[in-house]
């Protein structure tokens, strides 16, 4: 049973960073991506950013980048997205999560989910 775990986000001005970790717990087997999304109020969850446990490959939603950056410490099983250059417009919940196998950018394709963090980004 996977669980995930997230920390990192909170209030920052426009330009500025924060960084967020999720911590992977349970036995997993073969690859598998880890991703992070972001949601608003009215609008469906978005995916950011996400990278193979495996191969270390990254994706990233266009509008992040340049500013954000996934990275993952295997011995920690922690994914980490370091954000930069902030937005108002960055501004949303933002949750960790994992499927087995390969990238997919929809929301509704991943099996576990973390409970989110809050990121703020006032103007």
């Amino acid at each position: 049973q996977v669980e995930l775990v997230e920390s990192g986000g909170g209030l920052v001005q426009a330009g500025g960073s924060l960084r967020l970790s999720c911590v992977k717990s349970g036995r997993t087997f073969g690859p598998y991506i880890m991703a992070w999304f972001r949601q608003t109020p009215g609008k469906e969850r978005e995916f950011v950013s996400g990278v193979n446990w495996v191969t270390g490959s990254t994706n990233y939603e266009d509008s992040v980048k340049g500013r954000f950056t996934v990275s993952r410490d295997n011995a920690k099983n922690t994914v980490f997205l370091q954000m930069t250059s902030l937005k108002p417009e960055d501004t949303g919940i933002y949750s960790c999560a994992f499927r087995p196998g390969f990238l997919r950018t929809n929301w509704n394709e991943y099996e576990v989910w973390g409970q989110g963090t809050q990121v703020t980004v006032s103007s």
